[in-house]
């Protein structure tokens, strides 16, 4: 098999802002490129070695209609104090969706500026 996911791409209002939330979110660069002044499209892990360590490149794409439905893929990201962490993506820009407790696991649900649905596990 030749497959592999090269990258998870955002459609957005706002592409540059979209990446700077993701990119305080998880600690990684936006790349540099178009100048943000009316940008439609912001990358992070384009230009790093994060790619080859596994993490996947994020892009995010400029698209003229807004979010109207939920994901039907998201991400789930992995915290070692969910509490804590839940908390600094809201101080971000994120807003609480739910929490959940189900199988032994317990989550939150939460949505970036722009409505996108993701989720946050303590491991």
């Amino acid at each position: 098999m030749s497959l592999d996911i090269a990258a998870v791409t955002f459609d957005a209002e706002n592409a540059i802002e979209l990446a700077r939330f993701w990119s305080a979110a998880l600690g990684r660069d936006i790349d540099p490129g178009p100048d943000e002044q009316g940008a439609y499209f912001a990358s992070i892990g384009r230009s790093d070695e994060s790619a080859a360590g596994g993490r996947p490149i994020l892009m995010f794409i400029q698209v003229p209609e807004g979010k109207t439905a939920k994901n039907r893929v998201h991400l789930d990201l992995d915290a070692t104090d969910r509490a804590a962490e839940v908390e600094r993506l809201v101080g971000l820009g994120a807003t609480v969706v739910h929490d959940q407790d189900e199988w032994g696991t317990r989550w939150t649900t939460l949505a970036d500026p722009e409505g996108n649905e993701f989720c946050v596990a303590a491991h």
